[in-house]
């Protein structure tokens, strides 16, 4: 029995890997179930199994994808013991995630698109708006932030960072546009500080 749980934790990361790979090259609506299951190797019947259909296995790439920027942000931030810092570095690192390759299409276009606005917004809410809400929060709570409502300066901070990343993902010298975009960002922030 261990066993086979073992190996079906193996079959879906492999079949996470490969679509990961295959909705990032070629996007949601020209990935076909059959050429991940092919390239996975693994039966068109293991596929459907862990994932009823392509929306599902797309949504589960998404949640890996939505998981793993907000590591890496979380892990960005940390690099800093001083809460301001934290805080730019946590943004910026965003916007470099969110527009890599591996991670933009999923995350920034068939995102969206695919998973339905709500869904996708739940999605960001459990992981990279969580951390920026605490942050704020803990910010606030330290006399380091303006007494403003920190849900509603989350999710302005949070749409303003998702439209940079969509900008400067189609820029054509995008460390320029991301460096114009944390110096917006930044001074939106400011606004925020006490």
């Amino acid at each position: 029995m261990k066993r086979s749980k073992t190996e079906a934790q193996e079959t879906m990361e492999r079949l996470l890997q490969v679509a990961r790979e295959e909705f990032a090259e070629k996007g949601y609506a020209d990935t076909a179930l059959e050429m991940v299951a092919d390239i996975a190797q693994v039966t068109r019947g293991a596929l459907y199994h862990h994932f009823k259909n392509k929306k599902g296995l797309f949504l589960a790439v998404l949640d890996l994808v939505q998981r793993e920027v907000s590591e890496r942000v979380a892990s960005e931030a940390s690099r800093s013991g001083e809460p301001w810092e934290q805080l730019l570095l946590g943004c910026r690192a965003f916007i470099a995630a969110a527009v890599e390759p591996q991670n933009k299409r999923i995350m920034l276009i068939d995102g969206p698109a695919v998973a339905g606005w709500e869904t996708w917004r739940q999605m960001d809410e459990i992981h990279s708006m969580r951390h920026l809400r605490e942050q704020l929060d803990g910010m606030q709570q330290k006399g380091e932030m303006k007494q403003l409502p920190v849900d509603a300066m989350t999710h302005a901070l949070s749409g303003a960072m998702n439209e940079c990343s969509l900008w400067v993902a189609e820029a054509e010298d995008t460390a320029q546009a991301a460096d114009e975009s944390m110096q917006i960002i930044e001074t939106m922030l400011t606004g925020f500080r006490h």
